[in-house]
């Protein structure tokens, strides 16, 4: 929530803004009402923002009268620098680990406390997957999530942790002792699993990507490729092999 932009000489660019960052991964879509809550706007300010907004497919407006970032709003997001190379250095990769395993594959970066998917390839098997491109889920709970929460800087971890922690499902751990202990085995062994920890009948195996240090500097980890599956009991040596070498192939290829 953006805060004190109701006040008088904010300007439109203010209000637009607090609109559009009034939407997050805990809501997707909002009414009139609810986005001038979250946006500290007064109704018909929102509203007559929100007409405009629709109008330039920045935002798409349902039956119900609630709103939703519009796929104009992503295009342009996706114009970002590193997150553009990253994925058209990555999207070879990503289609041949797709073609070798049938399986859902995806390309995660960490956007602050959460996980953002900047690409995900579905796969042939029945496993339910509540990611897409563009999406958020808790880092805690994915693969991907888990392999760049380890790496990511310790203070950040410890703030992470000592947050409360959602909870998708019954086999989500959310204890901070027992995740530190999982964020440590990430380090040392180069991959992260779930078992049914963001929806039920789905697990996940996931490796970082690590962009080459440049002479005297130090390798960076900048994004996290995971594959989704039914079970990891019966190929997982396979999966985890597919994963690290297309990493290393996205490492190596990225500038």
């Amino acid at each position: 929530m953006s805060g004190n932009v109701s006040t008088p000489g904010a300007s439109v660019v203010s209000r637009v803004l607090a609109v559009l960052y009034a939407f997050d991964n805990g809501h997707r879509r909002l009414g009139v009402t609810d986005l001038a809550r979250r946006a500290d706007l007064p109704v018909p300010t929102v509203y007559r923002l929100l007409r405009e907004l629709v109008a330039g497919e920045a935002l798409t407006r349902d039956a119900d009268g609630r709103y939703a970032i519009g796929r104009r709003l992503w295009d342009v997001g996706m114009l970002a620098p590193e997150q553009t190379e990253l994925q058209q250095v990555a999207s070879p990769f990503l289609s041949d680990i797709h073609a070798a395993t049938r399986a859902t594959v995806h390309l995660a970066v960490r956007d602050g406390r959460e996980v953002l998917y900047l690409d995900r390839l579905s796969g042939r098997a029945s496993v339910p997957v509540v990611s897409r491109a563009g999406s958020r889920l808790p880092l805690h709970a994915t693969g991907v999530g888990k392999v760049l929460l380890a790496h990511a800087p310790a203070e950040l971890q410890d703030d992470y942790l000592a947050a409360e922690l959602r909870r998708p499902t019954v086999h989500t751990i959310t204890r901070p002792d027992r995740l530190r202990r999982q964020l440590a085995a990430v380090r040392r062994e180069g991959c992260a699993t779930t078992e049914d920890e963001m929806t039920l009948g789905a697990c996940s195996i996931a490796v970082p990507i690590t962009r080459a240090a440049a002479p005297g500097g130090d390798s960076e980890v900048v994004a996290a490729l995971g594959i989704v599956v039914p079970t990891l009991k019966r190929e997982r040596t396979r999966l985890l092999t597919a994963l690290q070498v297309a990493a290393r192939g996205i490492g190596r290829s990225m500038p």
